[in-house]
């Protein structure tokens, strides 16, 4: 059987979720319809997204097609919940990419889907709602084409949008039937259009136009294939998952269209389904930990997709996680393990998502088979908060509760301050919120939160040099010698780090105990934020043998890495967005109004039929915050996107970081 993991994305309210439920009672694996409103659905079981009506964390379910089994990962459309998107978007082999036909495309329907371009993630694009009123077809169309990706193809067309009786017909025929032979004939100017739009990427289709020679609809259909499976062209269907109208194209699109792991082969109907090999069982075991579940009873189980290799219960397998003080390995035997859409089966394969048991370390971002990848397709939280617990004497337990939330999510990053406070990485305000309300509700403990502040982080601006030696005469707390040079480095580097003295100068033990302590001293830089895109290099060690241990390069290099960025100097930089803005014609002056108070930076504004569309730049802090002003500033009408993009240097008094005592 072949496997295809597939999310399904969207802006919030799109009817994400309610797709899902559609899917799995069109496929037969519910007996019912699942309702966001009554709560009943399959993906989302947590009680506060039940209560709220979103989803917050990753969720699979599975069903099959004919031979194919799609595991369907059911993602968060909230942007507060970027995380989860970016863990999905790592195991997924293709997109569903869910739209409003009324709200048309939305900010973060945006956000989305330049990810899923510039990853070429195969992807399809779904518009719900064809059964509401104000539902819109032709103009959406533009819309998808002007403000998400120009070589959109419909699969099929609606008549009677915008009513209970909507109903869609094929345009580009999925299956050769004489049904869609005819409706083809009778939509051949929409088919002459997807092949114009196809023949941007195939030079046989070109060809025929040129010579004036109208495709078939099976050219086009495979034109069609190969150009979704490249990620260079976004197949659209148009439905409603209250209705199903729409939704069995939609799976005809998932099956034809989407690349699968299997074999490969010719596909159904004679058109090359897009596949990837699965290699033989003797390949090394690979695969990424995407999301944890937590039992009430505090069972941990992984989410993990497998990419190479096969793995089954009882075995041993090595894990491999990125710290700030470096790559990290550890050890975990499998209980017990799961997998999606077979859970008779004992044994995982390539392609397959698997739950785990056994390894109660586990976290998200966890890797088999190497060290984690490099990137992130998302920037890291730009919002910071103080959490403290209701009830004086909770505090311990409160620091535990938001490390057990970290596992869940590794970009919540919490530490804990000098005055014994607990601080928390955010992405915005929704998030604060849900994590009010799981402390409370899974970990009893009822929390209070300050407001949120900007998260900055230092680069130094020059080069400074530090030495701290052994002391011939007098008290050595540190039976150690540690030189070091910090110096700017390129821009998005990170922490460099390099040797300018012999590596056998030193135990190798100690070498990792200054290179580990160097990264872990760089979290707070001279202003108290971490210090980033900096080129560190050991230039005089030293020690006393036998009486020098690890712990005393550990205990002197902090000291040196501060004094070396004292002498450095470093600036303060603060994350900004880039941003544009559809405002009408007389909002124009209250707009630009506020984006200057909040120190947003205009770079074009320019004329867009009765309207201006601004873009610029603005820091990342405030961007929920002109988000929320918008709606009052335009009556309504205004339209907002943005997407992290670079940083600028903090004008204001830069304001220090609570000092740390421990990081996590």
């Amino acid at each position: 059987m072949n496997i295809l993991n597939i999310g399904i994305l969207a802006h919030v309210d799109a009817g994400k979720t309610s797709l899902t439920e559609r899917l799995l009672f069109e496929t037969g694996v519910t007996a019912r319809l699942g309702s966001v409103d009554a709560g009943t659905t399959q993906t989302d079981t947590d009680a506060i997204e039940r209560r709220r009506g979103i989803t917050i964390r990753s969720a699979v379910a599975s069903f099959t097609l004919g031979d194919l089994q799609v595991n369907l990962v059911d993602t968060p459309g909230h942007a507060d919940f970027v995380a989860e998107v970016e863990r999905a978007l790592g195991v997924l082999d293709g997109a569903v990419l869910v739209l409003s036909a009324v709200e048309g495309v939305q900010p973060h329907t945006r956000v989305l889907m330049r990810t899923l371009r510039r990853l070429r993630l195969p992807t399809l694009i779904f518009v719900n709602k064809i059964d509401r009123m104000g539902a819109q077809e032709g103009e959406l169309l533009a819309g998808i084409r002007r403000r998400l990706a120009p070589s959109c193809v419909p699969l099929n067309t609606v008549d009677g949008i915008g009513g209970p009786g909507a109903v869609t017909r094929p345009v580009v025929g999925l299956r050769e039937t004489a049904a869609l032979r005819e409706a083809a004939e009778l939509h051949s100017a929409e088919l002459l259009e997807a092949a114009e739009v196809l023949a941007e990427h195939d030079d046989g289709l070109l060809e025929l136009l040129v010579d004036g020679v109208p495709p078939s609809p099976g050219q086009v259909r495979a034109a069609l294939a190969r150009q979704c499976a490249a990620g260079v062209a976004y197949p659209v269907v148009f439905g409603s998952a209250i209705t199903g109208e729409g939704v069995g194209e939609l799976l005809d699109a998932v099956a034809s269209l989407l690349p699968s792991v299997a074999l490969p082969g010719p596909g159904k109907d004679g058109v090359a389904s897009p596949s990837v090999s699965r290699p033989g069982p003797a390949e090394e075991v690979r695969g990424t930990v995407f999301a944890i579940e937590r039992a009430a009873s505090g069972e941990k189980a992984a989410l993990l997709r497998v990419r190479g290799g096969e793995l089954g219960p009882r075995e041993r397998l090595v894990f491999h996680r990125s710290l700030p003080g470096g790559a990290h390995t550890y050890e975990g035997r499998l209980t017990a393990i799961e997998v999606a859409g077979a859970p008779d089966r004992q044994r995982a394969m390539t392609g397959d998502i698997v739950k785990l048991w056994g390894v109660p370390g586990i976290r998200v971002g966890d890797h088999l088979g190497g060290p984690p990848p490099v990137g992130s397709h998302f920037a890291a939280p730009s919002l910071e908060t103080v959490v403290r617990p209701r009830v004086p004497g909770q505090e311990p337990r409160l620091h535990a509760a938001l490390l057990a939330l970290a596992e869940q999510d590794p970009l919540i990053g919490t530490r804990t301050t000098a005055a014994g406070e607990t601080s928390v990485l955010l992405y915005g305000e929704v998030q604060k919120e849900v994590i009010a309300e799981t402390l409370a509700a899974e970990f009893g403990v009822e929390a209070d939160f300050e407001p949120s502040r900007p998260v900055y982080f230092e680069r130094p601006a020059g080069t400074g040099e530090a030495v701290e030696e052994i002391l011939r005469h007098g008290p050595n707390p540190f039976m150690a010698t540690v030189g070091l040079r910090v110096e700017p480095g390129p821009r998005g580097s990170g922490v460099g780090y390099r040797l300018e003295v012999d590596l056998g100068s030193l135990p190798l033990a100690f070498h990792r105990a200054i290179e580990e302590s160097v990264r872990l001293a760089l979290g707070e830089g001279p202003h108290g934020w971490p210090v980033t895109d900096v080129l560190v290099t050991v230039t005089r060690t030293g020690y006393a043998a036998p009486v020098t241990v690890a712990a005393d390069f550990r205990g002197r290099t902090p000291i040196v890495v501060m004094e070396a960025l004292r002498r450095a100097g470093t600036v303060v930089y603060e994350p900004c967005h880039r941003f544009e803005l559809e405002a009408p014609r007389e909002s124009l002056g209250p707009v630009t109004a506020s984006l200057t108070e909040l120190r947003g930076q205009l770079c074009d504004t320019r004329q867009a039929g009765e309207g201006w569309v601004l873009t610029g730049e603005i820091p990342a802090a405030v961007v929920h915050v002109m988000e929320g002003r918008l709606p009052g500033l335009t009556r309504g009408e205004g339209g907002w996107w943005s997407e992290p993009a670079g940083d600028r240097p903090v004008r204001s008094p830069v304001t220090r970081r609570h000092s740390v005592h421990t990081s996590h």
